[in-house]
């Protein structure tokens, strides 16, 4: 049942959101991956990782540990080709995304501070020519919808280094965007259109900290608040009967529930090994149950992510250009947070990719390929298919230098 008006997804793609996915329809939308540097490549793990050669974005704490005088710039994008099954249908969508856009400077020799915009979540789905029963009648009724919109994110960081070992930080996220949602409702010989447009606004925090038990293995943690997403909803109902007349009402104020936000923990181990590898693991659990909050068609379900990634790069001295090129890969599992019909939707991906050097300093241009899929076909479910190509600039200046010639 839920697969019928989970959709039949239209292969037009929608300009106002950054993603397309049936499960889009569920809450805020789908949560977006904004990972900056290799992360991507490297199973979106990385909370134990130092801010000194790119922007970390999983824990606010590793700003403490950027190099004084270096500015980090970091902007990214993706291109991503998904496909939808259920039970007798397949088809395809192509799209291109923006990722991010974030700065991070030390403002002394313990403490650095980042800016960044990304997209938090998108809804992108549509509905078509969906046949469906009259409660307690033998009539039937004709539904089509379309889902657009999405939120954005703007982050505050800031970290701090207490000492040589240990780093603490803490984050703020601006949480704004809207969602619309475009509803029409054939019975008989006449349309009800119905365009709702629901707005969200809202403020997170999140604290990290990162240890540096010797100098190859570190240890993080970052907790996020739970928070309340303020939503009001407006819309607009249109009644069209077989004359052509129409009667409209606008600017109408619709009752909407304001969305709860969970508390989320995270922890992260960095492991060096054989003086060129880096192995690091994560952990994310977010009591999402704890919000006792459902959507209609399905329920909000405690969260579990694991996130394994593995490096190589030469760090002898008089490297040659390819020494210089980072490899990665990773692993990423996600349980999710929604159950439709007792089933969960889980995610799983495999990702790569390389960083190349465009300098004598930290500037990269990492590219990571990454396969996964998302739901199943089983109980009513769309499973998805995706291949994602991310690429983005970290590039790296030196700041306020003193020079030793004139």
């Amino acid at each position: 049942m839920l697969i019928a008006f989970l959709l039949i997804i239209s292969n037009k793609s929608i300009a106002q959101s950054v993603s397309s996915s049936p499960y889009s329809l569920f809450g805020l939308g789908s949560e977006y991956d904004a990972n900056f540097g290799s992360i991507s490549a490297i199973g979106s793990s990385g909370i134990a990782l130092p801010t000194n050669k790119f922007i970390n974005n999983l824990n606010p704490a590793s700003l403490g540990f950027m190099y004084l005088n270096h500015f980090l710039f970091d902007v990214g994008g993706k291109a991503i080709v998904t496909s939808y099954q259920d039970i007798s249908t397949k088809e395809s969508r192509n799209n291109m995304q923006f990722s991010h856009i974030a700065v991070a400077f030390p403002i002394s020799k313990k403490t650095g501070i980042s800016l960044a915009l990304k997209p938090y979540s998108s809804s992108a789905y549509k509905i078509s020519n969906l046949s469906l029963g009259v409660k307690d009648s033998n009539e039937f009724y004709t539904y089509s919808a379309t889902g657009t919109g999405g939120l954005n994110d703007f982050d505050l960081s800031y970290g701090y280094r207490m000492n040589n070992k240990l780093s603490l930080g803490v984050e703020g996220s601006v949480l704004f965007g809207n969602t619309t949602v475009d509803e029409n409702y054939i019975v008989e010989n006449s349309l009800l259109n119905n365009l709702k447009t629901t707005n969200y606004s809202g403020v997170r925090m999140t604290l990290g900290s990162q240890y540096v038990v010797d100098s190859s293995f570190t240890i993080g943690a970052t907790i996020k608040s739970p928070t309340k997403i303020n939503a009001s909803k407006v819309g607009t109902i249109s009644i069209t009967d077989v004359s052509g007349s129409s009667i409209i009402e606008t600017d109408l104020t619709l009752d909407v529930d304001d969305y709860i936000m969970p508390v989320e923990i995270g922890l992260g181990v960095s492991k060096i090994f054989a003086s060129n590898y880096n192995f690091s693991f994560d952990y994310h659990k977010s009591f999402w149950s704890d919000t006792n909050q459902s959507d209609s068609y399905g329920v909000f379900t405690n969260q579990d992510k694991f996130s394994i990634g593995l490096s190589f790069e030469k760090f002898n001295k008089n490297r040659s250009y390819f020494d210089r090129i980072k490899y990665s890969t990773g692993l990423n599992y996600d349980t999710g947070y929604l159950e439709v019909d007792s089933k969960k939707v889980k995610n799983a991906s495999l990702s790569i990719g390389v960083s190349l050097p465009l300098d004598n300093m930290f500037s990269m241009l990492n590219i990571s390929y990454s396969y996964g899929q998302k739901g199943s076909v089983t109980n009513g479910l769309i499973k998805e298919n995706y291949h994602k190509l991310s690429l983005n600039l970290s590039l790296d200046a030196i700041w306020f230098v003193k020079r030793k010639f004139e």
